[in-house]
């Protein structure tokens, strides 16, 4: 059994509560924190920290911002008549690594997940449903992970979005079952994106 310092211990405890990371390479990182001299370990509080008080969600899409408005939604380049429908920040970024699709986003943070107590009131679908109250948008891209929550998010607002007349696609070819947007490369979502089929 480990026998570390009650802070050093926290500061384990702490690394080892994000996404990924097990007890070793929270302890990995914990050391290395401590081995930073003060002036880098400063920086690192300060970026974090910075982050956590700049960042914010988009009023529009629900992405992550440090502007009013996010840079895609202010752009007036983008199509905003075509909305594609993720679960987080991140399957953006993997979307416009593709350098295809010139819509505008909308980030749910989440999928619905009944066994987790999730529904869809604890995700952003109320500001979705909020967008379409012009008849701007003409397509809804649902491009919500191929996983079992993912899957009864897409069907779930699919039905919600079908008596408001706007058309509602899913992303298809290419995109395995079980697999996570972000590890998708490009070629792959590039064909999942042009053969999305409607629900």
């Amino acid at each position: 059994m480990d026998n570390f310092a009650a802070p050093l211990e926290e500061l384990i405890d702490s690394f080892a509560s994000l996404p990924s990371i097990g007890r070793k390479s929270a302890q990995r990182l914990a050391f290395h924190m401590l081995s930073m001299d003060d002036a880098s370990a400063q920086k690192f509080i300060d970026s974090v920290t910075n982050a956590r008080s700049k960042i914010h969600r988009c009023p529009v899409c629900c992405n992550l911002t440090d502007k009013d408005i996010c840079s895609i939604c202010s752009s007036p380049s983008r199509n905003k008549s075509t909305i594609c429908v993720v679960e987080n920040p991140k399957d953006v970024i993997a979307i416009e690594k593709t350098h295809e699709y010139n819509g505008v986003y909308h980030v749910l943070h989440g999928a619905i997940s009944p066994l987790n107590d999730i529904g869809v009131e604890d995700i952003c679908a109320k500001e979705l449903i909020l967008r379409l109250q012009d008849d701007s948008v003409k397509e809804i891209i649902m491009a919500t992970n191929t996983t079992v929550e993912g899957e009864a998010t897409a069907v779930y607002l699919s039905h919600l979005l079908k008596p408001i007349g706007v058309k509602v696609t899913r992303l298809a070819y290419g995109v395995p079952v079980g697999a996570d947007l972000e590890y998708a490369d490009e070629v792959t979502l590039v064909r999942a994106i042009e053969g999305r089929q409607e629900l």
